[in-house]
């Protein structure tokens, strides 16, 4: 990889099943590195899947040396219990990014979907097909999970080179107004 890649890994946490991918990118342009899941024996024990994804994590990050994580952040569920246990997944992972260094970013199912295919309530079948236009690939995974942690990747990459992300539309007016006052009528 040329020194100006950036990596980013991105990861749809989870209990059973974590999927995780990796991008580069050089200027503008995102390429897959790998797409995949960590597919975990649901009669294991609750720690035991933890420690699982801590590794994986390790793994990733060792191997590929992203710069930054992106991760999805848990939807409301009606199920509390299992909204605990996404919680302590997407903490370890969180976690073991921090702890290698790494910032991270967090963004809402919505979001990604919208960053991906414009449609916040795209379902999972949009944002892979999306995706497979955006970073030309053929590969359909076994799991969307992988495309799903993939998306996560993406949409940081999206939220990054736009210079408006993160900004309020209020304070991006106020900052408008403050750098074009011509263009502000009087009474």
């Amino acid at each position: 990889m040329a020194n100006n890649t950036k990596i980013i890994l991105g990861i749809d946490p989870g209990t059973i099943i974590m999927g995780y991918g990796l991008i580069a990118v050089t200027g503008k342009q995102a390429v897959i590195i790998e797409m995949d899941v960590l597919k975990m024996n649901p009669k294991k024990d609750h720690y035991e899947r933890l420690q699982l994804i801590h590794h994986r994590m390790n793994e990733l990050i060792h191997q590929h040396k992203p710069a930054c994580c992106a991760i999805e952040a848990p939807f409301f569920g009606k199920n509390v219990q299992s909204m605990l246990k996404l919680g302590r997944a997407q903490g370890v992972a969180i976690a073991t990014a921090m702890q290698a260094g790494l910032t991270v970013a967090e963004y809402s199912p919505k979001k990604v979907k919208q960053s991906i295919t414009g449609n916040g309530n795209a379902n999972k079948e949009q944002v892979w097909q999306m995706l497979q236009r955006i970073l030309r690939f053929d590969e359909q995974p076994e799991y969307l999970d992988a495309t799903d942690a993939l998306a996560v990747a993406v949409c940081h990459h999206f939220q990054e080179s736009n210079p408006l992300a993160g900004i309020s539309k209020s304070k991006g007016w106020e900052k408008f107004l403050q750098q074009h006052p011509e263009r502000v009528c009087k009474p």
